[in-house]
């Protein structure tokens, strides 16, 4: 995938301004930066529920930019690139069993087939196995939640997968089980991520490049371990020693966020 000079205005806000990225097929990058530095418009823009004012999104060397003229062109559309949102319960119907939920996904875009083996394939895959086909939402765990809107993405087969905050509401132990399983399916199936948090432990354990935003503008890129390691930008420095630890001083992090502030 490929994102090239994006834009996105809101009044007179700029959300997004001239932002460009790689994401190789099977690849991880993540972009990291706090509330308002414009990652999550990005992944609207990108999985089409925003429109960019300028630029573009091409995955597999076709452009997302435009209109699609007829239902199948826009299934196909929506098939490359799907999202998981950090809470997978506001994208569950209650009423409707984990069985119900992948079988209305896959006669969606595959109708005319039997379900019924795949469904199973998309349970073993997420760890949930045909124990949990009939269970609603609502008697799911979080993680449980969250593996079912995993496999949900997953049924279509995308190249691309948004992983939109995806962890944040889940316990540190569930987290690291959710983050393994994702390590998992990217080592089966070659899926593309895009991992969009503010958590560099997050960035660190799952990705292999990171663009880090402030403003709407990408202010460092490369490498994760690499930026990481040793980043170029104050910003970059700041989000690292805003990670609490032993001798951490949150008046000297403020204090250093308010010198990277312009100017009045």
């Amino acid at each position: 995938m490929e994102v090239v000079g994006l834009r996105r205005c809101f009044g007179a806000v700029r959300a997004v301004d001239d932002v460009s990225f790689a994401l190789p097929e099977g690849g991880s990058l993540g972009i990291v930066g706090e509330s308002g530095s414009g990652k999550t418009t990005i992944a609207r823009i990108v999985v089409g529920l925003e429109h960019a004012d300028e630029g573009d999104v091409r995955v597999r060397g076709r452009s997302r930019g435009g209109r699609t003229h007829g239902r199948a062109a826009r299934l196909a559309r929506a098939r490359e690139v799907q999202m998981v949102f950090q809470d997978p319960y506001l994208s569950l119907d209650p009423r409707i069993s984990v069985e119900g939920v992948l079988r209305e996904t896959l006669s969606l875009h595959f109708p005319g087939r039997d379900h019924a083996k795949r469904v199973r394939e998309l349970l073993d895959q997420v760890g949930l196995g045909t124990r949990a086909a009939d269970a609603l939402p609502r008697r799911l765990s979080g993680g449980q939640r969250q593996r079912v809107a995993i496999a949900r993405a997953l049924a279509v087969e995308p190249a691309v997968l948004i992983l939109d905050e995806a962890v944040a509401a889940l316990d540190v132990s569930v987290q690291a089980q959710i983050l393994n399983l994702l390590a998992d399916i990217r080592e089966q199936t070659g899926i593309g991520y895009l991992f969009i948090t503010h958590d560099l432990g997050v960035v660190r354990c799952v990705t292999d490049e990171i663009v880090v935003m402030r403003h709407g503008v990408v202010v460092e890129q490369g490498g994760t371990e690499e930026v990481l390691a040793a980043p170029d930008h104050p910003y970059t420095r700041l989000l690292l020693e805003s990670v609490p630890r032993p001798g951490w001083d949150p008046k000297a992090i403020a204090a250093a966020r308010r010198a990277l502030e312009p100017m009045p």
